[in-house]
């Protein structure tokens, strides 16, 4: 009995780290796919490190940023998945913006909300700009 339960655990921790391995590797793909070409600013701050929930929001704060500046961005493109993972009925244009503007609007990003800050800074860290 005790040969099986030692198994049973070896099976467990095991698996634990090949699921750790599979979500490091997830990252490692998704930041170099936004280094190697443009991607959406919710895509670029989850990217960083940054939470969903939060990603979604900073998100909206760098697109004022950008009317602001007037920065246009890289790219549209047509999607049909939302932020929050799940599939819209609609397709939806979607931007998508270079490191190197990411980096220009995180910049000129002064946000009031204290996990926006935490967020900009991950962000400009991702995209190697000093705030």
């Amino acid at each position: 009995m005790a040969q099986s339960s030692i198994r049973r655990e070896h099976r467990a921790n095991r698996r634990a780290l090949r699921a750790t391995l599979r979500r490091r590797a997830a990252a490692t793909r998704l930041a170099a796919s936004c280094r190697r070409r443009p991607r959406s600013l919710a895509t670029v701050a989850i990217a960083a490190g940054v939470a969903k929930d939060t990603a979604a929001g900073i998100a909206n704060g760098l697109r004022s940023v950008a009317k602001r500046l007037s920065l246009a961005p890289a790219q549209t493109a047509r999607t049909r998945r939302t932020v929050a993972g799940g599939r819209a009925r609609k397709t939806r244009s979607v931007t998508h913006w270079t490191l190197q503007q990411v980096a220009r609007l995180v910049a000129a990003y002064r946000p009031r909300k204290a996990e926006y800050v935490a967020a900009t800074a991950l962000i400009a860290a991702f995209a190697g700009v000093a705030v």
